[in-house]
């Protein structure tokens, strides 16, 4: 389809001239005698994409017509026709909106070639802006499929816990119970320190899966009823690297995997397996080591009853900077009982 082209210009002869100069180079040309009638007809019959507009038409300057075509016509150029004397407007029309412009007189192959330049510039415009579009478009498109592609991902996780889970209550379902109220523990601990949602997410996995190493342990140890002699105890400790051997061999749960191995650490370097201290523990480790000793304390275990959550908030004081991180025993002692009792309620009515 042939550019069409709007010609402004009080003068009839000049408009013919430049109108059959550019109909004979294949492109579609509108005559207007004046500024008014060029508006009209850009409103009325458009688009086109280019207006040669004459600056010496009285009714509608150069430099007006400029700027409210730019605002009202994006996609329609404009080259303004100046005389010599001219030219301060014709810089100042271009300030305004105006693309180039013409001085007279012209010969035809400078009109044609800055009609040529003019409407090569405006299809690029144009072309850039409708990529955009479509790029943009495409954008969404991709963002939704990721978003969803992630959706079944985080639910296919669940699904690999799901099962963890239930192989942790085929061995002990009061081990079931534990991990679920550690985990609750966890989050709170994680939410009050104000880490950030997605970090909470992966560190809760970790929480949620801290003692699957002890489907390994014997269930003469695992459930006896009074305190473990040195022996037992050695093989019960085994079940934090036996935990992180099963864990570290699916690729999502890496980070789990560690905060498994972790949680008997000691803030001074005193826990097992690995003898680590300080920071060396995963930050998810140091805050399940506190979830878990809570739940412990205040649980019904095989060789004692549960204790107060009073009991529980001073005994783990007591080992604040020795079992414990102290940053984050100090946002722990700040939260209030009632946390802990709404999460255990809400696990015994699960």
């Amino acid at each position: 389809m042939a550019d069409r082209i709007l010609i402004a210009d009080d003068e009839q002869t000049i408009r013919e001239i430049v109108s059959s100069m550019l109909s004979a180079a294949d492109y579609t040309c509108r005559e207007c005698s004046s500024g008014t009638d060029a508006w009209q007809t850009l409103t009325s019959d458009g688009p086109f994409q280019l207006v040669l507009y004459d600056l010496t038409m009285k009714d509608v300057d150069g430099v007006t017509f400029a700027e409210s075509a730019k605002q009202s016509f994006p996609d329609t150029l404009l080259v303004v026709v100046a005389s010599v004397h001219d030219i301060s407007a014709a810089i100042a029309a271009i300030r305004n909106g105006a693309y180039d412009y013409l001085l007279k007189p012209f010969v035809r192959e400078q009109l044609l070639d800055t009609v040529r330049r003019a409407l090569e510039n405006n299809r690029f415009r144009v072309e850039n802006r409708t990529y955009k579009a479509n790029l943009n478009s495409l954008v969404k498109a991709r963002t939704e499929q990721l978003q969803a592609a992630v959706g079944n991902l985080e639910r296919s996780y669940d699904i690999t816990l799901e099962a963890l889970h239930d192989a942790i209550n085929v061995k002990n379902r009061e081990t079931g119970g534990h991990v679920r109220r550690v985990t609750l523990f966890t989050i709170a601990i994680a939410q009050a320190i104000g880490l950030p949602r997605e970090r909470i997410a992966m560190i809760a996995r970790g929480a949620y899966l801290h003692d699957i190493g002890k489907m390994a342990i014997p269930d003469n140890i695992l459930m006896k009823p009074g305190q473990l002699d040195p022996d037992e105890m050695a093989i019960m400790q085994e079940h934090a690297y036996r935990g992180y051997q099963i864990v570290k061999k699916i690729p999502f749960l890496a980070e789990a995997a560690e905060i498994v191995y972790s949680h008997h650490e000691w803030f001074n370097g005193k826990g097992y397996p690995r003898g680590l201290k300080g920071d060396e523990i995963p930050l998810g480790a140091r805050i399940v080591s506190i979830a878990n000793t809570l739940d412990s304390i205040t649980s019904d275990l095989p060789y004692r009853e549960a204790q107060s959550l009073e009991a529980a908030r001073a005994e783990i004081q007591q080992f604040s900077g020795k079992q414990f991180d102290p940053e984050i025993i100090r946002v722990f002692l700040e939260m209030p009982d009632k946390i802990w009792e709404d999460l255990r309620r809400e696990v015994s009515d699960h």
